[in-house]
């Protein structure tokens, strides 16, 4: 939904590479099976992490070929045969149609009908994927409004708001059996939550300082919040290790190297990209797909 969980392409194993666009593709066939061909527009690299994590770890299921419905004369190679690629697409669903909720509710005035209209086109999605997610859905709106509050609040914390939109992340292992397991792919989705709203924070200062919106690092440090890199950094690291020992409590089976890569490397390549400027200059630039580039680099993999 933020578009900062990725691998990097061009430095994965082959192997871990096709898996990679194999799970893509496979929740992009799932999303249109589940819910229409419109659905397919809200496919994002972020919920083919969620998927993988929610893989069962000791198969990788087939992966058949089919035809890619953006390019119908070519075909790609589909992950299929996991409940993970329900879970995953349900929950893009109900994730999207909060986020335009919420654009509904403090956008201006074009963002506010782009959001109207998007609504329009996914409301019998959404209602479809909130029947089979109904705990999920409302652990999402719960968090979501307790955001608003936050922001109306001006809360000057950096932890409170983290913590509550990492909580709705955390929520989408809700059904993941057994307990164990559930317990720990929830902490890798919170503290990666966590690292994802504070990411986000500093891409957005200088327009949230601009517009006059909420932002909790304006809030907390005022006009020094440019200057709070270094200790922003430290706890988004610290973040990022929390995420990286539950990770490595468990068996993640054929895709522990894919998963351990896009922790280990795809996350602190992005994060020196939007600390540098340079993601937020990707994005203006509108681009679908960029070249990967190797770790140590300012930029990110694919879009």
């Amino acid at each position: 939904m933020f578009g900062y969980v990725k691998a990097l392409p061009a430095v994965l194993s082959p192997e871990d590479a096709q898996r990679y666009e194999g799970v893509y593709c496979g929740l992009c066939r799932t999303l249109g099976k589940r819910f229409g061909w419109s659905a397919r527009l809200i496919l994002n690299y972020d919920f083919v992490f969620l998927a993988i994590l929610l893989a069962r770890p000791e198969a990788a299921g087939a992966f058949p070929c089919y035809a890619c419905p953006a390019k119908p004369w070519t075909k790609k190679a589909c992950w299929q045969g996991d409940p993970a690629l329900d879970a995953a697409a349900d929950a893009s669903v109900i994730l999207t149609w909060w986020k335009l909720q919420d654009s509904l509710r403090d956008g201006g005035i074009w963002v506010r009908l782009g959001s109207r209209l998007a609504c329009l086109a996914l409301g019998r999605h959404y209602r479809k994927a909130a029947a089979h997610r109904q705990a999920f859905d409302r652990l999402v709106q719960g968090c979501l409004e307790e955001l608003h509050q936050l922001e109306a609040e001006q809360i000057p914390s950096l932890d409170r708001p983290a913590d509550t939109f990492a909580r709705i992340l955390q929520g989408a292992a809700t059904d993941l059996e057994p307990a164990a397991r559930r317990s720990g792919v929830g902490q890798i989705l919170y503290h990666v939550g966590r690292w994802i709203y504070l990411a986000d924070a500093y891409d957005d200062l200088e327009e949230d300082r601009a517009q006059g919106n909420y932002n909790p690092l304006l809030a907390r440090y005022g006009p020094q919040a440019q200057a709070q890199q270094q200790s922003l950094r430290e706890t988004m690291h610290a973040s990022l290790g929390l995420a990286d020992t539950a990770y490595a409590l468990l068996d993640w089976g054929v895709w522990e190297s894919l998963l351990g890569h896009i922790l280990h490397t795809g996350l602190p390549v992005v994060e020196e990209a939007v600390f540098t400027g340079q993601w937020k200059e990707r994005k203006k630039m509108g681009k679908r797909k960029t070249k990967p580039l190797p770790p140590g680099t300012a930029g990110a993999g694919e879009e």
